[in-house]
């Protein structure tokens, strides 16, 4: 798996677009209106988000936040007094965070399109570097905690969310729900003069068609496309045990999990997620060399 794969996967679906479009035009108030309804949907349904933004300490800290999506922590972090710098692999990420920190009228440091894997600055910059749900995409994930390392100030701290693999998500819906409707839909799917299905399904099945079914449904294959959709090219699950085994420049400090999410599971909203939630929050701090 090589990085412009990913480049092209976000640049072509940046989060929320699948649920709201994308926003219609250059116009103000269509940005506008697009990131209200995206926060307000996001922040319903991943309430947890300000709380553990308001733990972190943020302010008059120089912080680097690795991914942008939309831009929705970006303006949480610097509302919340943060000296801001982001950086994210897409145009279209850093463009629209552009915008929506000018819509706002929210001063920062430096907006960047650049790889986790060659940060653009000095040794030593940031007191914390925040990245969510962003790090379980990057395949050398050895050479990028590498590099957050090297612009973390002594004393700093990495803060990150990354997919749990002690979740409901990963162990009931993926690892056992989705496998089991794939494994009864393809042979019917290849039965000759039936239509192919469609959305979500059809785009399994052609994976399933295009690698082999059984390579499809092994684990360490099939979670890449259940994740943020089935074109998705790379995704990783992590418990504490891999996050110290992947970040091994750093020693975990404090690890929790939030946000039940199992679809098609109806389970949203049942439980605060601390025992099988899909988000686990890591802080890490460098490791004394």
């Amino acid at each position: 798996m090589i990085e412009p794969d990913i480049k092209e996967f976000w640049s072509d679906h940046p989060c929320g677009d699948n649920v709201f479009g994308a926003p219609g035009g250059d116009q103000r108030q269509d940005y506008e209106e697009f990131f209200s309804r995206y926060d307000a949907a996001k922040y319903r349904l991943e309430s947890h988000i300000p709380a553990c933004l308001d733990g972190l300490g943020v302010l008059g800290r120089r912080v680097l936040e690795i991914g942008l999506g939309q831009g929705s922590e970006a303006e949480q972090l610097i509302r919340r007094g943060a000296r801001w710098t982001g950086v994210d692999l897409t145009g279209t990420a850093v463009r629209r965070t552009g915008t929506r920190l000018a819509l706002r009228g929210l001063p920062y440091d430096g907006l960047h399109r650049a790889s986790v894997l060659d940060l653009p600055f000095p040794d030593r910059s940031f007191d914390l570097v925040f990245s969510h749900g962003v790090l379980h995409h990057v395949p050398d994930i050895r050479r990028a905690q590498r590099e957050i390392r090297r612009v973390l100030k002594p004393g700093g701290e990495l803060v990150v969310m990354l997919y749990a693999r002690w979740s409901l998500n990963y162990l009931v819906s993926i690892g056992l729900l989705r496998r089991m409707v794939l494994l009864a839909a393809h042979p019917v799917a290849r039965l000759g003069g039936l239509p192919h299905p469609k959305g979500l399904l059809g785009d399994h099945l052609e994976n399933a068609r295009r690698l082999g079914l059984a390579r499809y449904l092994r684990m360490g294959t099939f979670i890449h496309s259940n994740t943020d959709g089935p074109h998705n090219p790379y995704a990783q699950v992590y418990d504490v045990r891999r996050v110290r085994r992947d970040f091994p420049d750093f020693d975990v400090r404090h690890a929790e999990k939030h946000f039940l999410h199992a679809p098609p599971l109806p389970v949203h909203g049942l439980g605060s997620g601390k025992a099988l939630g899909w988000h686990l929050w890591v802080r890490l701090t460098p490791r004394a060399r």
